[in-house]
C-alpha cells in the first residue's frame, strides 16, 4: 500500500516577500521627510505656532525611539508575522487619523500612534530579508536593494509632500500611506510565513518603563519649555523632576537587575559608547535642519511647497551617492578617517548655510544640502560599523535596540532645542534691530512712505520687514553654531578604536 508523503510547505516566493517588506520600509522611511515641507500649512490649519508645529515631528520620533527596543521581544512573544501585521494596520489607521485631525492635540496624538506602530517595521523588515536570503552571496544584493529603498524614500519625500500639499492639501501627506499600507498588508499576510512558535525572549519591562517615562518627560519638557518660560513654569518643573527621578530609578534598577534593559557590559565597550554619543550629537545637528528649512523657504523666501521640496531633495541625493561610495570604501580605509571627512563636510555645509540671506538664490540651498547629504553617508554607516565592531556577539541584539533609541532621541531633542533656540534668537535680534528705528534717525526717513513711522500701515510694514530680517539672522546664527559643533565633534572620532582583523573578543555576560 502506498504511503502518502508528508505535506511540505510551499516554497517561499522571495520576490514578493522582498516587495512586501520593502513597501513597509518605504512607508516608514517616507514619513520621516514627507511631512516636513507641509509644516507651515499644518500650522495654519490647526492654529499652531512655528515651535508648536514641530511637535508633529518630535512626537513621531520619540514614540518610535521608545518602542524600537521592544521589537525583538514582541516578535518573540507574538511571532514576527503577527507583529508585522499589527504594525502595518496600526500605522495605516494612525495615518488616516493624522490626515483627518482637526486640532494640534489630535495630530500630535495620532503622530504618537504612528511612531508606536512604525517602530517594529524597519528592524523586522531587515530581519525578514536576512532570513529570506540565507546565504552570504544572496544577502549582499538583497540588502543593497533594501538599503536603496531606505535612502530613496527620504529623497522622494520632500518632493512628493510638496506636490501633495500644493495640488491637494497637507492631509494627503498622511493619506498617501493608506494605499501603500493596504498593499503591504496583503503582501505580508500572503507571502510571509507564520512563525508563532518562535523563541521567547526575556524583556526587562520595569527598566523599559522607567526609561520610557524619563524620555517622554524630557521630550515634553523640551517641546513645552519655550511656550511656558522654561523653569519659571510649574509644568516644566514637574516634567524635569519626573524625567530626573525616572532616570535615577532606571540607573539603580539597571545596576541591580539580573537581566537589565540596558546591559552594563555595553557601557564597558568604548567604541559603542563613543559611537552612541556621536550618533546623538550628529542626529541633533543634521536632523533638526529638516525642521528648520521648510518654514524658512516658505515663510521668509516665499517659495511654493513644491519648490521647497525640490530644493531640499539634493540632500537625499547626496546621501545616496555617499552611501554607495562608502560601501566600497569602508573595507579599504580607516573608518575613523571616513567619519571625520563626513563631519568636515557637515561643517562646510553649515558654514555655507550661515551665509544665507533673503536675497539668495535657491541654488544655495540645493548645493549646501547636497554637501550635507554627502556627509550623512560618510558618517552614519562607518559609525554604525565601529559601534558594533568590538562588541561581543552576545550583546549585539541589545546594542542594536539601544543604539537606535539614542540616535532617535538625538533627532527629536535636536528638533526641539533648535526650534526653541530659533524662537529665542528671533526675539533677541528683533529687539536689537528695532533699537535704532526712531523718528529722529535720518536713515529711517529714507525708507519712504510705505514704511513711514507716521502711519499705521507704515509701522506694520516696517515691523513685518524687521521680523523677516530677524528670523533670517536667527537662522544664520543657528547654522553657524551647527558648523562649529560639527568641527568640535571631530576630536571625538579619535576615541574610537580601529577593530582588529580577528574581530571582537567573545565576552562572558552574566545571566
Amino acid at each position: 500500500m502506498a504511503i502518502d508523503a508528508a505535506p511540505t510547505e510551499p516554497p517561499i516566493n522571495r520576490a514578493m516577500v522582498t516587495v512586501s517588506v520593502m513597501l513597509a520600509t518605504i512607508m516608514t522611511a517616507l514619513d520621516t521627510t514627507i511631512a516636513n515641507v507641509a509644516l507651515p500649512h499644518m500650522a495654519g490649519s490647526v492654529n499652531a505656532s512655528a515651535d508648536q508645529i514641530t511637535w508633529v515631528l518630535t512626537s513621531y520620533i520619540i514614540a518610535s525611539a521608545i518602542m524600537t527596543p521592544m521589537s525583538g521581544w514582541l516578535a518573540g512573544r507574538l511571532g514576527r508575522k503577527q507583529v508585522f501585521v499589527i504594525s502595518i494596520i496600526g500605522f495605516t489607521l494612525a495615518s488616516a487619523l493624522c490626515g483627518a485631525a482637526q486640532s494640534l492635540g489630535q495630530i500630535v496624538l495620532f503622530r504618537l500612534l504612528q511612531g508606536v506602530f512604525s517602530a517594529a517595521m524597519m528592524p523586522l523588515s531587515q530581519a525578514v530579508i536576512l532570513d529570506t536570503y540565507p546565504t552570504p552571496s544572496e544577502r549582499g544584493p538583497a540588502m543593497a536593494i533594501w538599503g536603496v529603498g531606505v535612502m530613496v524614500a527620504p529623497i522622494v519625500g520632500p518632493v512628493l509632500g510638496g506636490w501633495l500639499t500644493d495640488d491637494f492639501s497637507w492631509r494627503w501627506v498622511f493619506y498617501i500611506n493608506l494605499p501603500i499600507g493596504v498593499l503591504c498588508l496583503l503582501g505580508v499576510m500572503s507571502f510571509i510565513r507564520d512563525d508563532r512558535a518562535s523563541v521567547r525572549v526575556r524583556f526587562d519591562l520595569l527598566g523599559f518603563s522607567l526609561l520610557a517615562v524619563a524620555l517622554a518627560a524630557f521630550q515634553l519638557m523640551l517641546d513645552r519649555g519655550q511656550n511656558n518660560d522654561w523653569f519659571q513654569s510649574t509644568e516644566i518643573q514637574i516634567e524635569a523632576t519626573v524625567a530626573a527621578l525616572a532616570l535615577f530609578l532606571f540607573v539603580i534598577h539597571s545596576a541591580t537587575a539580573k537581566a537589565p534593559f540596558l546591559p552594563l557590559a555595553l557601557l564597558r565597550d568604548r567604541n559603542f559608547v563613543t559611537a552612541a554619543a556621536l550618533s546623538v550629537c550628529v542626529g541633533m545637528l543634521v536632523f533638526s535642519v529638516l525642521a528648520l528649512l521648510p518654514p524658512m523657504c516658505e515663510t521668509l523666501l516665499g517659495y511654493p511647497v513644491v519648490t521647497t521640496g525640490l530644493v531640499t531633495a539634493p540632500r537625499g541625493i547626496g546621501g545616496l551617492v555617499s552611501m554607495i561610495a562608502v560601501g566600497q570604501l569602508v573595507s579599504r580605509l580607516d573608518n575613523r578617517l571616513i567619519i571625520a571627512s563626513g563631519l568636515a563636510l557637515f561643517a562646510a555645509s553649515f558654514f555655507g548655510m550661515s551665509h544665507f540671506s533673503l536675497q539668495m538664490d535657491a541654488s544655495a540651498i540645493a548645493w549646501t544640502g547636497f554637501i550635507q547629504g554627502l556627509g550623512i553617508g560618510l558618517v552614519f554607516m562607518p559609525l554604525t560599523t565601529l559601534a558594533f565592531a568590538t562588541l561581543s556577539p552576545a550583546l549585539r541584539g541589545d546594542g542594536a535596540g539601544v543604539y537606535a533609541l539614542v540616535r532617535n532621541l538625538g533627532q527629536s531633542a535636536g528638533v526641539s532645542i533648535m526650534q526653541s533656540l530659533f524662537t529665542y534668537l528671533s526675539v533677541v535680534v528683533h529687539a536689537r534691530l528695532t533699537e535704532p528705528i526712531r523718528a529722529d534717525n535720518p536713515l529711517v526717513s529714507r525708507l519712504g512712505p510705505a514704511m513711514s513711522l507716521g502711519t499705521t500701515q507704515g509701522r506694520i510694514a516696517l515691523d513685518g520687514e524687521v521680523t523677516r530680517q530677524a528670523a533670517m539672522v536667527a537662522y544664520v546664527d543657528i547654522f553657524h553654531m551647527m558648523g562649529i559643533g560639527s568641527l568640535l565633534l571631530i576630536p571625538l572620532v579619535l576615541m574610537l578604536q580601529k577593530p582588529s582583523r580577528r574581530g571582537p573578543r567573545e565576552m562572558m555576560v552574566a545571566d
